[in-house]
């Protein structure tokens, strides 16, 4: 519960089993009095395709178009339609993407944005929409076919253009290089490519899904230093080490007066500088002491995870997710999607 009325699901991708996992954390929050929902795919790859249907499912009444296929051979076309069975069709509800947010996420995303259930808050999505099937050779090695592709209900593509095989390999280096990812203009759309909701809001296809709300990214966040020691398994291991000797005091003391009042101290980021070298990462004060609210969310909410799990880590982690932040802060444009067709 990022407060006491709006709850907080992160799917990190979407698996056998993440309709399921949904549905107990569904049950979690009501419990908490939750009203409203910030259903975060950010960085989210994608997965099975009939999780996020049944995802989608949960949030739109009976009859609605969630995505549909469509090939050159019909035989591959396909479309699905929500069922009554939603237990989430009414409340407040805000979905985040960004560059990172591909396939299954889009198609949840997509679907949400075009029948005006949820506001879409973040950066353009990866588009990647092609339906593959696979075919097994005689040396034992596999052939994936593009068979159809995937649209949004308004008949949106979510599959970005692929040009030449190097300007599509590149996509994201020219996104960040045209500005997409700090400033929402920089995007041109095409005419040809518009598309309405359910309520007639303009949404335009081309490739990912664009959110409602653009929220640019924040270098001010990015350190060299910290992510060396992520990648050298220093942070981790620092906090292992930490979390072994102190968990049990911690635990007794509770979640919440940990999330109110430990502080990461100079110490400790000390004792994670010398973990680092021994993983031969080189010390950077000047980049530690510029990042250094940085550092101390990120081995606090690393910490958390260690004697709360992802219970304790978010809550803490989320306080540097910037895209969350601002979309708290948008639940009262949620009015917007019931804009009919003038």
């Amino acid at each position: 519960m990022i407060d006491p009325e709006i709850g907080y699901i992160k799917v990190n991708r979407f698996s056998q089993t993440t309709f399921t996992e949904f549905q107990k954390a569904m049950e979690s929050l009501r419990k908490q009095g939750m009203k409203k929902l910030v259903l975060d795919l950010q960085g989210n790859p994608g997965g099975y395709m009939n999780q996020a249907i049944d995802l989608a499912d949960e949030f739109l009444s009976a009859g609605k178009k969630i995505v549909f296929t469509k090939g050159k051979d019909s035989k591959y076309d396909s479309d699905a339609v929500s069922t009554a069975k939603g237990d989430f069709e009414k409340g407040d509800l805000i979905v985040l993407v960004n560059e990172g947010s591909a396939s299954a996420s889009e198609i949840l995303a997509g679907a949400l944005q075009d029948n005006d259930r949820a506001l879409v808050v973040g950066r353009r999505s990866f588009g990647k929409g092609l339906v593959q099937s696979p075919f097994d050779l005689s040396d034992g090695s596999e052939l994936r076919l593009t068979i159809s592709r995937y649209y949004t209900p308004s008949g949106r593509s979510i599959q970005k253009p692929y040009g030449d095989g190097e300007e599509y390999s590149k996509d994201m280096l020219q996104r960040y290089k045209h500005g997409e990812f700090f400033h929402s203009d920089s995007i041109k759309f095409n005419d040809s490519l518009k598309y309405l909701t359910l309520n007639g809001r303009s949404v335009y296809g081309g490739g990912g899904i664009m959110p409602d709300y653009f929220v640019p990214l924040d270098t001010t966040q990015n350190s060299r230093y910290l992510n060396e020691l992520y990648i050298s398994n220093s942070i981790q291991e620092y906090v292992f080490t930490y979390a072994d000797k102190y968990k049990e005091s911690l635990k007794k003391n509770g979640f919440e007066k940990f999330y109110r009042d430990f502080v990461v101290s100079d110490d400790m980021l000390a004792g994670l500088v010398k973990v680092g070298e021994r993983n031969k990462v080189p010390a950077d004060w000047k980049d530690l002491n510029r990042h250094k609210a940085i550092f101390q969310v990120n081995v606090k909410a690393q910490l958390a995870r260690r004697v709360w799990g992802n219970d304790g880590f978010f809550p803490i982690f989320n306080e540097t997710n910037e895209v969350l932040q601002q979309a708290i802060r948008l639940f009262d444009r949620i009015p917007d999607l019931d804009r009919r067709r003038l």
